[in-house]
């Protein structure tokens, strides 16, 4: 909600003060409608550039340059070009810097906050940012717990019910018979292996370590860990963590432990060709949600910023600020609660011309037409939980330069509770 500029003096007199504050009541509300009609659409991003997920924030700092570009060539919002600011969240480790970046960017009033990536970054900001009515669309937090999470947040990546099903669906294909997880005790992480055990464990696979064992994010020793997964005999070592993956795969390696048949998530399926001796990854798998960016898109990202090489989450966040100028355009007004009123309606969850481009799908809103955004990530329409109601998961493997290549993808619906 937009604060008032203007102030009112009130005389000294009960019958002067009641006639002024029903004129500032009065005026009031006519400037407040007026600064919302006026106002510039801001997409604020809230993105690491320190901390264990530092590697996410380059790309996707400068994929939101590439949408405020889109957005304004093709005629900006309500005939205005966009504006986009940003801030450095770190990783949940550190929180208070997590609550003052969300501070930093809601004081430039943005029409829609993008990201943060991390669940647990999203646990520690989104009451700030929602409370202000200002919408959330998060581009990587995968917990399930957030679906419904909140009336003002939303995200354009599928919740971990999706990919810890396709992860383990790949786990049993492999034919692992059992499985050790080494996971760290973070929203994400836990979450995450709730889904993996479930889905393993229905098909018969037995999870002979970490069901209930994790360990701490700030951990840095994983000998004794290690060890005790080496005396389970498991078949394959999932492991579910961000930069612990460095120091825990070189232990794995220590102890013996086939290193070819690994399995990472999105938080550790990254290119450690700089972290490892060459092949020591060779043939291991991954899965990464979303929608695996095409050669035009990564292209387009490199132009802003040509040392991005890393562009996990990059489709979504292009996606969540074109949905949010889409709605805001749609109900004629730059405001959170107008945006948050409208994503929904643009995303297709009322039905809609499809269309796949800002500039597309601006033109059909200016004839008066109902649209459905299919963008870069192509999700589903947005269902009752704020959640796309189809999305992809990406398959990876690592090559013997320990870089993780595409293979292929699976898309299927995201279940509601």
């Amino acid at each position: 909600m937009r604060k008032l500029r203007k102030s009112w003096m009130i005389t000294a007199t009960a019958m002067a003060a009641a006639a002024m504050l029903t004129l500032s009541g009065c005026g009031s509300g006519a400037e407040s409608k007026a600064d919302a009609d006026e106002a510039t659409f801001t997409a604020a991003g809230l993105f690491p550039l320190t901390g264990s997920m530092a590697y996410l924030g380059p790309a996707n700092i400068a994929t939101m340059k590439l949408a405020q570009n889109d957005i304004n060539a093709a005629g900006g919002v309500l005939g205005k070009d966009i504006d986009i600011v940003s801030a450095d969240t770190s990783d949940a480790d550190h929180a208070d810097q997590n609550t003052s970046a969300a501070q930093s960017v809601l004081a430039k009033d943005p029409s829609v906050v993008v990201g943060p990536p991390s669940s647990s970054v999203v646990k520690n900001t989104f009451k700030q940012v929602t409370s202000s009515q200002v919408p959330m669309i998060s581009s990587g937090a995968t917990s399930t717990a957030f679906s419904g999470l909140n009336d003002y947040f939303f995200r354009t990546i599928p919740p971990d019910t999706v990919q810890g099903v396709v992860l383990g669906q790949i786990l049993v294909e492999g034919g692992v018979k059992n499985l050790a997880i080494a996971v760290f005790n973070d929203e994400y992480g836990t979450s995450l292996r709730d889904v993996v055990v479930k889905t393993v464990e229905d098909a018969g696979v037995n999870v002979v370590y970490g069901e209930k064992e994790t360990f701490d994010p700030t951990e840095t020793s994983f000998s004794s860990m290690v060890t005790n997964i080496k005396a389970t005999k498991p078949d394959a070592v999932l492991v579910i963590a961000f930069d612990q993956t460095v120091p825990l795969v070189k232990e794995l390696a220590v102890h013996g432990v086939d290193t070819h048949k690994l399995y990472m998530t999105d938080g550790n399926m990254v290119d450690h060709s700089a972290d490892f001796d060459a092949g020591l990854l060779k043939g291991s798998k991954g899965t990464i949600p979303g929608a695996h960016p095409n050669d035009d898109f990564q292209k387009a990202v490199k132009e802003i910023d040509s040392s991005v090489t890393d562009f996990t989450y990059t489709t979504e966040t292009y996606d969540a600020i074109v949905l949010a100028a889409l709605a805001a355009q749609k109900g004629g007004a730059a405001d959170g609660a107008t945006v948050q009123k409208n994503l929904m309606a643009v995303s297709g969850a009322t039905g809609g011309t499809e269309c796949t481009t800002y500039k597309d799908c601006l033109a059909l809103l200016k004839d008066g037409k109902e649209i459905q955004y299919k963008g870069q990530t192509s999700i589903g329409a947005f269902n009752d939980a704020h959640d796309p109601s189809t999305a992809s998961i990406g398959i990876y493997e690592y090559d013997g330069d320990n870089k993780p290549v595409f293979k292929n993808s699976q898309e299927g619906a995201v279940p509601q509770d």
